[in-house]
């Protein structure tokens, strides 16, 4: 009788251990999913904020206006601007010799909002004067249909 007691017992262990192996590689395989997701979505976000500062540097508008929601704003040390002020004043009276970002992060709010953070180092001159040649930036995206379009930036000087 105890022989048969421990054949149960060593089978269910068995079962149990299949159970929880099972459990964990679909656990697993969960993760690194959602892992390779935030991923590539930050990949995506960051390349469209680098074809931002490039369309920036280019002056070109056409980009600005079909990747950016009609409810743009923009905020900095130069105060804040509309898309339309934008339009009309950045770039018109901006030039981007070079940029580069680093330290970037994104935030997830939800399926249709991201936050794009980083530090840019800038070499710019907007009206004439000299636009600081360190920021640290917030950008957020809205998905619209199947489009991220930028909707809001925000930048401050880092003091060096």
């Amino acid at each position: 009788m105890a022989n048969i007691l421990n054949i149960k017992y060593y089978n269910m262990r068995k079962i149990l251990l299949v159970i929880l192996s099972a459990f964990l590689m679909m656990s697993a395989t969960s993760w690194q999913d959602q892992i390779s997701y935030e991923d590539k979505l930050k990949e995506q976000i960051l390349a469209l904020d680098i074809a931002a500062w490039n369309a920036w540097k280019n002056k070109d508008v056409a980009y600005f206006k079909a990747n950016t929601t009609e409810t743009f704003q923009s905020g900095g040390a130069y105060g804040f601007m509309t898309k339309a002020e934008m339009i009309t004043t950045s770039f018109v009276d901006c030039t981007v010799r070079s940029f580069s970002l680093d330290d970037v992060n994104l935030v997830i709010i939800n399926k249709k909002t991201v936050v794009l953070t980083y530090v840019a180092m800038q070499d710019a001159v907007c009206g004439g004067e000299k636009l600081p040649s360190k920021v640290r930036a917030a950008v957020t995206y809205v998905k619209v249909g199947k489009k991220w379009l930028e909707a809001f930036y925000m930048d401050a000087p880092i003091q060096e």
